[in-house]
């Protein structure tokens, strides 16, 4: 059953951000593209700030971002099966670096190698 707000209510029941918010993006050859990261259990999540300083104490300075209305970013997110939205979170794991180069291994010259 909906929830009916009064006139007198001073704010609704439902804690939703108000306002556009600040959702971290990554540039591409067709524009940008929401960035969406993933919690502690490993669901995916979208994620937006309330402020600029928020993101960047976050993700960093140089995190591009895009301000979108929070039913805006839901509705970019839910055809990916991403329902979570987190708003200002307050840490990140670090972005995974490059892959280290592969070191060969010395050729096995007069071994036999069995696969017992």
């Amino acid at each position: 059953m909906p929830e009916l707000l009064c006139a007198d209510d001073p704010e609704p029941s439902e804690r939703t951000p108000a306002g556009p918010l600040y959702v971290p993006v990554r540039p591409g050859p067709a524009g940008c593209a929401t960035r969406l990261f993933r919690t502690p259990l490993g669901d995916r999540t979208a994620v937006a700030f309330t402020s600029v300083r928020r993101l960047a104490g976050t993700l960093g300075p140089d995190q591009p971002w895009i301000r979108l209305a929070e039913p805006a970013l839901r509705a970019l997110t839910a055809p990916l099966g991403v329902t979570a939205l987190a708003v200002d979170p307050s840490f990140s794991a670090p972005a995974p670096g490059p892959a280290a180069a592969a070191i060969p291994l010395p050729a096995l010259r007069g071994m036999e190698v069995s696969t017992r």
